[in-house]
Order: structure tokens, then sequence, then C-alpha cells
């Protein structure tokens, strides 16, 4: 099962996007298999990511493997300096 990047197609946030594009970028580049989830388009996909990062405020992007919460940004970004990106993303 492909992983989930939950996103935001629609947002004035330059940061946002940058990580956003950040994520995708080194997904691809290991061949991580993803599909994107963009939760402007549903707002029950919103609510679904919200219910899985356990935080009724979470903001995209967030990623799941599966129905497996792994984080946010930050710690995706964690996962990358230390070298656990496999480890995070629970492959």
């Amino acid at each position: 099962m492909p992983l989930k990047v939950f996103i935001s197609s629609v947002s004035c946030s330059i940061e946002l996007k940058k990580r956003q594009e950040r994520i995708f970028s080194i997904l691809q580049s290991k061949k991580i298999p993803f599909e994107c989830v963009d939760v402007t388009q549903d707002p029950a996909d919103r609510d679904l990511m919200r219910k899985m990062a356990g935080d009724p405020t979470a903001l995209p992007p967030q990623i799941c493997n599966g129905d497996v919460y792994c984080g946010d940004y930050t710690a995706f970004d964690n996962a990358i300096e230390m070298e656990e990106l496999e480890v995070f993303l629970k492959l």
C-alpha cells in the first residue's frame, strides 16, 4: 500500500508549498511510491488527516503509511537528518 501524503493545493503559504515539494522530491528520488490526498477537495479527507494525526487542528503536509500515521513535515525532516526515513515511513 503506498504512502499517503495529505497536501493542500490551495494555499498562499510559500513555506507550505516548499515543504510539500520537498517531500515529493525526496520520495520520488528514493523511488518510494506515494499518493497525494488533497484536503482542499473533500472535507472528509481533511477530517481523516486530522483524525489520523490525533490533532483537530493539524495542517498539511501529513504523512501516513496506509492507516498508520507517520508524522508531519517536521518529523519527516528530522528523519532525513537522522538517516531514519524508512523507519519514519514504516517501510
